[in-house]
C-alpha cells in the first residue's frame, strides 16, 4: 500500500484537495491518504470547513506520493521556508509528485521543477508563473506529466490528473473503474484544455 502525503495549509482550495483524493484513494487497498500540515490544529479551507491533520511536516518526510493543492493562499504558504524545504525533501524520494492549480507554482518555486514542463491555473497563469521562471510552463494543457511530476490546471483538472496518476501506477483499467465508481467523466486527453483559450493564453 502506497502512502500519499496530502498537504494542506490555511485557505487551501477545497476541490484541489478533495477531488484528487477521491481518485487517489483507490478502492481502499492501494493507497493510504495522510493529511499533512505544518501544525497540529485543524486546517480551514478557503470555504471555511476544517480538516483534521494526521501528520505534521516535522514528523515525517518519506512518502510514496505527494499531493499539493492550490488556492488563493498557496503563494502565501510558499513564503514559509520550512514548508518549502519539506516539499523539496519529500519530492526528492517520492515515486510521484502531484500539484493542482497554484500548487504547481508553489512546487515550481521550490526548484524541483526547474527545466521540466508543468502547467497551472489558466486564469492566474500570467500572474503567477513568473515566480518560478526556470519551469517550462505549458499554456495549453489539462495536466502535464514530466517524469514523476504531474501538474494540473485549475481546480477540477486535479481529478483528471489524479486518475492519470492512478493509471500510471495501477493501469488504465483501474483508473477507468475509479472514474466510473465516482460517476465522473474523465477527460483523458491532457491536451484538452479549452480554458487556455478562454483565458486568452493562446
Amino acid at each position: 500500500m502506497k502512502s500519499i502525503a496530502a498537504l494542506v495549509f490555511p485557505g487551501f482550495e477545497t476541490l484541489d484537495y478533495f477531488g484528487p483524493i477521491e481518485m487517489l484513494g483507490g478502492f481502499g487497498e492501494q493507497t493510504h491518504i495522510i493529511t499533512v500540515a505544518k501544525g497540529r490544529d485543524p486546517v480551514p479551507s478557503v470555504h471555511g470547513q476544517k480538516i483534521v491533520v494526521d501528520k505534521t511536516i516535522a514528523e515525517k518526510n518519506d512518502y510514496d506520493l505527494l499531493l499539493i493543492p492550490g488556492g488563493v493562499s498557496a503563494l502565501a504558504a510558499a513564503k514559509d521556508q520550512e514548508l518549502m524545504d519539506w516539499i523539496r525533501q519529500v519530492s526528492a524520494t517520492a515515486e510521484r509528485v502531484m500539484a493542482v492549480c497554484t500548487g504547481s507554482v508553489v512546487l515550481g518555486m521550490t526548484g524541483v521543477l526547474d527545466g521540466r514542463k508543468a502547467t497551472t491555473n489558466k486564469l492566474d497563469f500570467n500572474n503567477t508563473v513568473h515566480l518560478a521562471p526556470n519551469v517550462d510552463w505549458v499554456k495549453q494543457a489539462r495536466w502535464v506529466k514530466d517524469g514523476k511530476f504531474f501538474t494540473s490546471s485549475g481546480v477540477s483538472a486535479g481529478m483528471d490528473m489524479a486518475l492519470a496518476v492512478m493509471a500510471d501506477l495501477y493501469g488504465m483499467d483501474m483508473a477507468e473503474r475509479l472514474a466510473l465508481s465516482s460517476e465522473y467523466e474523465w477527460h483523458k486527453d491532457p491536451n484538452r484544455d479549452p480554458f487556455a483559450q478562454l483565458a486568452g493564453l493562446i
